[in-house]
Parts: C-alpha cells; structure tokens; sequence
C-alpha cells in the first residue's frame, strides 16, 4: 500500500517501487513504468506529489539523472507537472479503452477513475438522415437524444451524445447521472449483443472545446456506434468525442493466416 507523509508543499505519496539491474529493460523506463501504472490504477491520484528527487533516487539506489528521465517521460505524456515550489505533481491518468462492447461508465468505474455525469440533454427530436440510418426509422420520425459529460477525478473525460427509438425503455434522467446508459438498458431487459463503431480524430470546436476544458483546436478522438439487441434490432446511436490528451483505444490485432 502506497504511504502518505507530508512536507512544506503538501501530502508526498511513497509507493513501494523497485528495480531489477539484471533486465535489459533501461532502468528508467522501470521506474517510469511503474509510476504510471501506480497512477493509472488511482495509488496516485491527480493532485498526488512524487517528492524530491534526491530521496526516491536514494531510496531507490539509481542516480538523480535516472530518476530525473523516468519523470520526464511522464511529463512528456502530459501525466505529471512540475510546479516551481510545489514539485512533481500528478496531472491526470489517461483511460486506455479495450475496444469491446462496453460502456465508458463502467470502464472508468473498473479502473478506480471514480465516474462522475453531467446531463446535458435529454429530449425528444425529429431523427436526422444519420441517425434514421443506423436506427432503422423513417428520417424525421421521433427519437430521444441524452447529450451528457462525462468526468473522472473532476476532470472533463468525453461528450457522450446518444439517440435512442422512442419507447424503448423509460429512461429516467435522473439516473442517467448517477450510472451508465448500457446498464439502465439491462436493468431494463434489454441484451446487448453487438455493435457497429468507427473511430476517427479531429479538432475541436469552441463550444466542445470549452465542455471539455481543453483549447480550441485541440485534438478530440471521435467515435460513432450502432449498438443491436440480441434480437438484431438497433437500440442506440452513440456520437462521441473524447479528450485526446486524457483518452486512448487499445486495439488486439490478431494475424490472418
């Protein structure tokens, strides 16, 4: 369990770190692994500070240079900063997403990234050609839209924009903040079997652009999914874009023989 003293900037976290000098893996990268796994996991939490340099190098046997590079790395990734008299400090983790049938609630919720939502949306709209398309209902028919945010450690994580056929289930929107969308669907009897998605990147608006926190013109991930019931019937378009600098797919290719 990592340990919490505390100095003249605030709370240090001590984790229990090691290194083996027998890998061929750099000693650095060791280090730099570690923290960001301790990090992406929640041991450090956004706000955590690393302590001084000279004592983890200590403790750790490596000298100052080699510690000083497993944190830059980390720096570069954009998961810690340098505060001149505070230290190094944790910015955020960045969700690395399998690429599977699921839904980001539940994904940060296993990750221990503490989910939070903010509705934005919920109503009732005439369905564009798009969404016509990928729900399987005549163009300009009603369907329910729900726009919400959604958060991890207080931090902006990704706009989530869903349509759904009227009447599929009665979706309150007051649960829609307190849990994910696919569980709702299976509270509700709904079996999700399958779903179409494509993945693509752009820049970012101004209006999306000040929902998530970040500059205009920062890069935003996109992802646009039809979702089947085991029944082959679509029960939901998603519209999403995600924080490029806090979010990230994970692929498995597998080779064709």
């Amino acid at each position: 369990m990592p340990k919490q003293t505390r100095d003249e900037t605030g709370p240090v976290v001590e984790l229990p770190l090691s290194v083996d000098r027998t890998s061929p893996v750099p000693l650095y990268f060791q280090l730099s692994q570690q923290l960001e796994a301790a990090i992406e996991n929640g041991a450090l939490t956004p706000g955590s500070l690393l302590g001084n340099e000279i004592d983890l190098a200590g403790r750790l046997g490596l000298s100052r240079p080699t510690v000083r590079q497993a944190i830059q790395a980390l720096v570069e990734k954009g998961l810690l900063v340098r505060r001149r008299g505070v230290g190094t400090q944790v910015v955020h983790s960045q969700v690395r997403r399998p690429l599977e049938l699921s839904s980001l609630y539940d994904d940060l919720e296993a990750a221990g990234q503490r989910p939070a939502t903010r509705l934005i949306a919920h109503r009732t709209e005439p369905a564009s050609a798009e969404v016509a398309a990928a729900l399987g209902v005549p163009e300009g028919d009603d369907v329910l839209y729900v726009e919400r945010l959604r958060s991890a450690h207080g931090e902006p994580m990704a706009r989530l924009g869903n349509h759904l056929p009227v009447g599929l289930f009665g979706l309150d929107a007051d649960r829609l903040e307190t849990t994910g969308l696919y569980r709702l669907m299976r509270a509700a009897g709904i079996t999700l079997h399958s779903a179409r998605q494509t993945v693509g990147a752009r820049a970012a608006t101004t209006p999306e652009a000040a929902l998530l926190g970040e500059a205009e013109g920062a890069p935003v991930l996109t992802m646009a999914r039809t979702t089947y019931d085991d029944t082959g019937r679509a029960v939901e378009f998603g519209s999403h874009i995600y924080r490029a600098s806090r979010y990230a797919f994970d692929f498995q290719l597998l080779v064709r023989a």
